[in-house]
């Protein structure tokens, strides 16, 4: 960016951040003169940015208009949803240390974003939910259609490849957006399957909207409802067991997107799915807490196995080095 457009932006942010400050005092933080400020100013003014002069005997100095009156960003639908997820979310979802300065980054926007752009960003935020931080790809402006429609409720149609390759159009009634781990997906009530279904958004092609609304059903948890998709539902085996330790030592160790955790009074219940039982076996032990499986009884057949073979294997002395003859002796036993 040239650095003329760069003092600009430096000069709007000082005007916004610091009202009133002398023009010789703006000059100093920009590094120009002030004949060089005031010409900065004319450049904002003539753009639509309202910057009254404020008299002084040193010199006077400016202050950054109310902030309706600003002109619009320039922002595509695109960048709109980014905005939403990169800064929204960590408002609704809870900061990470390193986004602390997200939500105060995202009220200075809100504030100077156009009214239709602040709506869809508004949106955006009010219809999606996370199970963790979501690193899939989608178009974003996929994600603001589906979150306007969620919001509106308002049923779509749209093209849906399944998990084996499957492709169909599906009729739905949009209800909520959530994100795990791994992937975003919608929320909605399947109407030729007269049921609640989880769409995998990265997996939605073409999109339309109908026009027609709905009344709003009675439905499922959508959090709950996705992470059963995604945790348990698509295995051989669902798995339940209750881990000595508290919900808040064990969730921050389970992502949504292999089990399902909750509070069992002082303990934690877990649920997920698994192909293969050495692996669930595995799972349970890899997170260090006692634990007490009650069900599949065939996980508990299996881990009863395990542990009488491991007992039987261990229970005999280990012979150190020192207690094995050397390969002379033993030849002189030998021979």
């Amino acid at each position: 960016m040239p650095e003329a457009a760069l003092r600009l932006l430096r000069l709007l942010d000082l005007l916004h951040s610091t009202p009133g400050l002398r023009g010789r005092e703006l000059a100093g933080e920009l590094g120009v003169t002030e004949r060089t400020l005031r010409r900065d100013v004319d450049l904002l003014r003539s753009a639509g940015y309202l910057i009254p002069a404020l008299p002084g005997r040193a010199g006077g100095g400016y202050r950054l208009g109310d902030r309706a009156t600003l002109p619009p960003l320039a922002m595509s639908r695109a960048e709109t949803a980014a905005v939403a997820v990169t800064l929204g979310a960590p408002v609704q979802w809870g900061a990470a240390p390193a986004e602390a300065g997200a939500p105060y980054s995202l009220s200075k926007l809100d504030g100077f974003l156009p009214a239709e752009l602040r709506r869809q960003v508004t949106i955006l935020r009010a219809t999606s939910i996370s199970l963790d931080r979501s690193r899939s790809r989608v178009p974003t402006e996929r994600l603001v259609a589906l979150a306007a429609c969620c919001h509106v409720r308002e049923r779509v149609t749209f093209e849906y490849e399944a998990a084996a390759g499957r492709r169909g159009v599906r009729r739905v009634e949009p209800y909520r957006l959530v994100a795990t781990e791994e992937h975003w997906y919608l929320v909605a009530y399947d109407l030729d399957r007269s049921d609640w279904r989880t769409f995998r958004i990265d997996r939605i092609g073409e999109l339309a909207r109908t026009g027609w609304t709905f009344t709003p059903r009675e439905g499922p948890d959508p959090g709950q409802l996705v992470a059963q998709a995604v945790a348990v539902a698509a295995y051989r085996y669902r798995v339940v067991a209750e881990l000595d330790a508290p919900l808040g030592e064990v969730s921050p160790h389970v992502p949504s997107s292999v089990s399902m955790v909750e509070a069992a009074g002082e303990r934690t219940r877990i649920t997920f799915g698994a192909h293969r039982l050495d692996w669930a076996a595995g799972f349970l032990v890899d997170l260090g807490v006692p634990f007490v499986v009650s069900s599949p009884e065939a996980l508990r057949c299996h881990l009863l196995n395990l542990g009488l073979r491991l007992a039987s294997a261990h229970s005999r002395p280990t012979r150190t080095p020192r207690d094995r003859p050397s390969r002379g002796r033993q030849r002189g036993r030998a021979g």
